[in-house]
């Protein structure tokens, strides 16, 4: 399988006071596969993120970022987005008033009715009976379900998802990573899901293991949540401890 993006030896630094915050990263991601990187909160995995997507607040200090077999290491986020690179934050931004539909098309100002219909069936949502909900008006549920759809409308190759499972609650996990893996098959696009849980192992086919900056571990999910559970010191809590 080819691979639509990879990074080498990556290095990267906090501008305003030069501290390393990320040290020789490599990792690849496959087409249309799900790569998933977990870690503790402040490890640096939004970072990576960011870095990915060119966000200003950081400096690359050494490595490459090869995307569709193109060097995009110096470029800016918009060339990035054009490429077909797309970063779904942690806390998006939502405005109050704002339409679901709005919302929607201010990511792909040129979607079709029945497009923007099927996107939001994906996440498990009616076009009738939500198109023209207020987004401050959904549950917390429902909010997650179009962002995903968001994402989604922008057709983009690699999505980058910074923790999109934050807050849910456990009962909801795998239905939320099985519409993730619906939108995946849908567009065909490659998905690099950042995440610290571990039932997200039902549809990772490949996963990274970031602490304190370092990749330790890159490769088969279970493995890498055997070190993370290790490292970490939740043996008892983790599932694939063995």
């Amino acid at each position: 399988m080819r691979k639509i993006l990879e990074v080498k030896n990556l290095s990267v630094e906090a501008k305003e006071n030069g501290e390393e915050i990320l040290k020789n990263i490599s990792f690849y991601v496959e087409e249309k596969t799900i790569y998933v990187l977990i870690g503790q909160g402040g490890t640096g995995k939004s970072t990576l993120a960011y870095a990915l997507m060119g966000i200003l607040r950081f400096k690359i200090a050494s490595g490459k970022i090869i995307f569709k077999n193109k060097d995009i290491t110096k470029l800016p986020t918009y060339k990035r987005a054009k490429l077909g690179m797309t970063l779904s934050f942690q806390d998006p931004a939502f405005f109050e008033g704002v339409t679901v539909e709005n919302f929607l098309r201010a990511g792909n100002k040129n979607i079709s009715q029945k497009e923007l219909e099927k996107t939001l069936s994906l996440v498990g949502l009616d076009a009738d009976r939500f198109l023209s909900r207020k987004i401050n008006h959904l549950s917390g549920g429902e909010r997650k379900r179009v962002e995903f759809a968001s994402v989604a409308v922008m057709k983009p190759k690699l999505m980058i998802l910074d923790e999109p499972d934050s807050g849910l609650d456990i009962v909801i996990y795998k239905e939320f990573y099985d519409i993730l893996d619906n939108i995946r098959e849908e567009t065909k696009a490659s998905v690099i899901l950042i995440t610290h849980r571990e039932e997200v192992g039902f549809i990772a086919n490949r996963a990274g293991f970031l602490y304190k900056g370092r990749m330790i571990y890159e490769g088969d999910f279970r493995e890498a949540m055997r070190k993370y559970c290790q490292t970490v010191n939740r043996r008892k809590l983790c599932k694939f401890r063995k």
